[in-house]
């Protein structure tokens, strides 16, 4: 870990930085469906570079692939 601490994030910051629902954001910690998060004590808090793992690993497109 770095000498220097990353903000952290709180699940409506999350919520709003993705444009989802703070529900979304619940039911993908329920479902072990989203981000990372670290408990601290009862607060649940995310990083930034775990949101930006999380994004980076959904699938993108809509057209057909080059053949």
């Amino acid at each position: 870990m770095s000498n220097e601490f990353t903000e952290l994030l709180n699940e409506f910051e999350v919520a709003k930085a993705l444009r989802v629902s703070i529900a979304t954001v619940r039911r993908w910690r329920l479902l072990r469906q989203g981000p990372r998060y670290l408990k601290i004590g009862a607060s649940v808090r995310y990083t930034s570079q775990a949101l930006v793992m999380f994004l980076s690993t959904r699938p993108t497109g809509g057209g057909q692939e080059d053949r």
